[in-house]
């Protein structure tokens, strides 16, 4: 299989605001946008697993003409927490890198 990171030309997280979390994930072309744009690649059970975030939370959009899609959720505990690890939300995408993308189904 292939990895996010062959199909993406910019994988990043950041803070969208104090409270929420965002990924971008910016496909090389067309067809990698494919790829990356199947419900199957980015569930909200993969966030909920990785993230500890609320299933029912995760908003997922797919932009067609940017070939991008984002994933954004509120955060385990507020920017600026005594327990946040990553105040600016940056070091967040890590371990999405090689997750394994299938093969556009149909």
């Amino acid at each position: 299989m292939t990895r996010l990171l062959d199909l993406c030309s910019l994988i990043r997280s950041k803070n969208a605001g104090p409270f929420w979390l965002t990924f971008d994930f910016v496909a090389r072309d067309q067809a990698s946008f494919e790829r990356i744009a199947q419900p199957s690649v980015f569930t909200p059970q993969l966030f909920a697993e990785l993230y500890g975030a609320d299933p029912a939370h995760i908003l997922t959009v797919r932009h067609e003409r940017a070939q991008a899609v984002k994933v954004s959720f509120p955060r385990p505990v507020r920017q600026g927490d005594l327990t946040d690890s990553d105040s600016y939300g940056g070091q967040q995408y890590a371990p999405l890198v090689d997750l394994e993308v299938p093969e556009p189904v149909g």
